[in-house]
Order: structure tokens, then C-alpha cells, then sequence
């Protein structure tokens, strides 16, 4: 794939996550961000503070290994490494917008178990958080996307590809405000 295309891409599916949020999301109030199918399940604020959390880790990890780096010449075409991509395409939703595979979140990411990460501005947070992201990726576009490493989340050894790093990012995020649409269309969802 080209590095164009990848960051064409993952800026649009960015895009397209605040225009969900903005759209559909802002408008609702406290009971309906807060409802649960069920007490196995996350409402929307927990769906996106689980989302902000994550943020504030690669965010600041992204920026930095950008602003850091001296691997300044961006490449014409992009390739994934074979954990890169394993990891990107796990998080990819499938053609039909449907979760593929439904993975159980580390406690310290899961605002179930820690409550903490509820804010009370998980939506302005998450808008604010796309913004940041969309701005990274600008940045990203002027370096090697397969030089930098960026370290994992849950693990200082292991390391991605920036270029492999940006979609796990952007497609978790896709995944996630999915999630939180598929709450609203819940048949029990509160109308107000």
C-alpha cells in the first residue's frame, strides 16, 4: 500500500469517527450515555472513556517518536510487519461495519473495573482526542512510517511500525464508535 493511501485512508475513517460523534452522540443526555443492555455490556460513556484512555498513552507515544525521530524522509510505499498487521486487521471492523472478533479490555482501560476513568466529559474528551489524532497524522506524513517504532500499550518491548501503530489506533477507535452506535440502536435504548 502506499503511504498516501494509508494516511488518506486512516485521516478519513478519523473523519468520519467525530462527524458519528458529533452527529449522533453530543446531542443525547446523561441517561442515554449512561444506559447498559446489560451490566456485562458499556454504555457510551464508558465505551469512549475506554477510548480516551487509550488515547492519552498513544497519543503522547505517536507525538513524541514523530517529533523525535531522525528517520525524516517518508517512503513512497508502506509494509506492514507481519505483528503490525495481525494487529491493525484484528481491530479492523468487517465490510458489513460488524464487529469480526470481540476482545476483553485490560482492567486498567475497562471503566468497569476502573471507574476512574469516567470523567463526566467522555464526549468532548473523544472530540477533542480526534482533533489531536488528525493533527499526528499530518505530522506523521513527514517521516519514515516504517522507521519509528512505537511501543505498545501494554508492553515497552514490543514495538509497531508507525504506519501499522496509526491504524491499530484509528481502527480501534472505528471499532469502538461502532460499538457505541450499536447501543443507540438498541431496541431498549431510552428515546430520551
Amino acid at each position: 500500500m502506499t503511504t498516501k493511501q494509508l494516511l488518506e485512508d486512516i485521516k478519513s475513517i478519523t473523519s468520519a469517527n467525530l462527524d458519528v460523534i458529533r452527529k449522533n452522540i453530543v446531542c443525547l443526555n446523561e441517561q442515554q450515555k449512561s444506559w447498559k443492555q446489560n451490566e456485562n455490556s458499556w454504555s457510551i460513556n464508558e465505551i469512549l472513556a475506554h477510548l480516551n484512555e487509550y488515547a492519552k498513552f498513544y497519543h503522547l507515544t505517536l507525538l513524541e517518536r514523530i517529533e523525535k525521530t531522525r528517520f525524516t524522509t517518508p517512503r513512497i510505499s508502506f509494509i506492514s510487519s507481519p505483528l503490525g498487521l495481525a494487529a491493525w486487521q484484528s481491530m479492523k471492523l468487517g465490510n458489513a461495519k460488524n464487529i469480526k472478533r470481540k476482545f476483553k479490555s485490560l482492567k486498567l482501560y475497562n471503566p468497569t473495573f476502573e471507574v476512574s476513568l469516567l470523567t463526566g466529559n467522555e464526549v468532548s474528551d473523544f472530540e477533542k482526542g480526534q482533533i489531536e489524532l488528525l493533527e499526528i497524522i499530518e505530522k506523521a506524513e513527514k517521516v519514515s512510517l516504517r522507521k519509528v517504532k512505537i511501543p505498545i500499550s501494554i508492553s515497552k518491548i514490543i514495538r509497531f511500525r508507525l504506519g501499522d501503530a496509526l491504524m491499530y489506533v484509528v481502527y480501534h477507535n472505528e471499532r469502538h464508535v461502532q460499538q457505541a452506535l450499536n447501543v443507540m440502536n438498541h431496541p431498549n435504548f431510552p428515546k430520551k
